[in-house]
């Protein structure tokens, strides 16, 4: 089978807006969660927003006030990711370059702030850009129209599991020859009072405005913005081009739990399923894992399903993490975010803590790291799972 390589990867966070602070962040397990001005006066105000995004400086002026943030986070973690691969736009066989990005909202800041120049002044009032600053697609058009990226072109919409899906896609475009190169990942931007609200309504948010993956006094997510992107080839292309690898993507499973619209089916069996598909997929046995990043958004009924799920799959051998601990929940971003901090797991062979565990749950019986460790994990599993039981689980390993 086509072995696939991650050769860039473009990082903006929470946590830090490139991939050497995020990591540093995320070691450090430390929260970077706050008030939100934006949010003052609803039932939760407490999210992750990026701290210090410069849009002018990072995608230009000319540009940015025509994109909705989310997809100025896309382009500019993909201006990031193409970089840091060494490849070159301006070279290469745009036709045969591909863009998958995911994402579960799209640009929810601008249809509000639209929807509400439409109420207060009419229809003269909303803008003729709402349309291509809204839609799911159109990060990943505008990084394709940014990179010459003429060749297969998708945006994947599976809720949480957005960015996984994603990555999953353009794995497959390689495999099947369709594209040389792929562009792929998630953003997401929907810190806005309405999606918040919602969110805190349905009692998915964080009143104590902690995310705490795992632990017996988790009561919620906290909401996050970000985006991450990687560029994929194949392994032998980039080995022929003396490309550094990140590390090599193995394997992905995708399926539906078929069962409730937000909450996981209660044995687990659809993220179970994915599971298995994804290590089939990659050829790689259960007890051939190392290290598991977790979807655990530190909800009481998520976290222990997962947990339960990764102990009849795993045993305790695997050591698992949340990196939401730290980022909180990017939501679509989420998937492909944490596929790059599995990446820089295997390359730097460190596992990042679980920030906000400080006593286990009872009912989790798996091996969380509440600190960083130096582990030398081989292969690993990242999980992303979303609302509609949509699932899908990516294998990586080292080159």
């Amino acid at each position: 089978m086509t072995e696939v390589a991650i050769t860039g990867m473009g990082l903006i966070t929470p946590a830090g807006l490139d991939v050497a602070s995020t990591w540093a962040g995320v070691l450090a397990g430390q929260s970077v969660a706050a008030p939100d001005p934006a949010l003052v006066g609803l039932p939760v105000d407490v999210d992750c927003r990026v701290p210090g995004f410069d849009v002018d400086t990072e995608i230009g002026r000319r540009l940015a006030w025509r994109l909705d943030r989310y997809e100025q986070l896309a382009m500019a973690a993909a201006r990031a990711a193409v970089a840091d691969s060494g490849l070159d736009p301006k070279t290469w066989d745009g036709a045969r370059v591909g863009v998958v990005l995911g994402t579960a909202i799209g640009g929810i800041g601008t249809f509000e702030r639209e929807h509400r120049n439409l109420l207060d002044g009419g229809a003269n009032e909303v803008s003729s850009l709402l349309i291509p600053m809204l839609g799911v697609n159109m990060a990943a058009g505008y990084v394709a129209i940014d990179h010459n990226a003429r060749g297969p072109n998708f945006a994947t919409a599976t809720a949480c599991a957005s960015g996984a899906t994603a990555i999953g896609v353009a794995m497959s475009l390689l495999r099947s020859g369709a594209c040389d190169v792929v562009i792929t990942g998630g953003a997401e931007a929907s810190l806005t009072p309405t999606i918040v609200s919602s969110f805190a309504k349905m009692k998915a948010l964080s009143r104590s405005g902690t995310s705490r993956p795992f632990d017996a006094s988790r009561d919620g997510f906290v909401i996050a913005e970000g985006a991450g992107v990687l560029v994929l080839e194949r392994l032998a292309d980039a080995t022929a081009r003396g490309a550094r690898v990140w590390s090599r993507l193995r394997g992905h499973g995708a399926t539906a739990d078929a069962h409730h619209a937000t909450t996981p089916h209660p044995d687990g069996i659809g993220a179970a399923a994915a599971i298995h598909t994804a290590l089939a997929d990659a050829g790689v046995l259960p007890d051939e894992v190392d290290h598991v990043n977790a979807h655990a958004t530190s909800t009481p009924v998520g976290d222990v399903t997962e947990a339960t799920t990764l102990r009849k799959i795993f045993g305790t051998r695997p050591v698992v993490t949340s990196t939401k601990g730290v980022t909180g929940h990017t939501l679509g971003a989420s998937g492909a975010i944490e596929a790059c901090l599995t990446a820089l797991s295997l390359h730097h062979g460190v596992i990042p803590p679980t920030a906000g565990l400080t006593a286990l749950d009872p009912a989790i019986d798996i091996d969380v790291a509440r600190s960083a460790r130096s582990a030398n994990p081989e292969v690993a599993v990242s999980n992303s799972f979303g609302f509609g039981g949509q699932n899908a689980v990516l294998v990586l390993s080292k080159p």
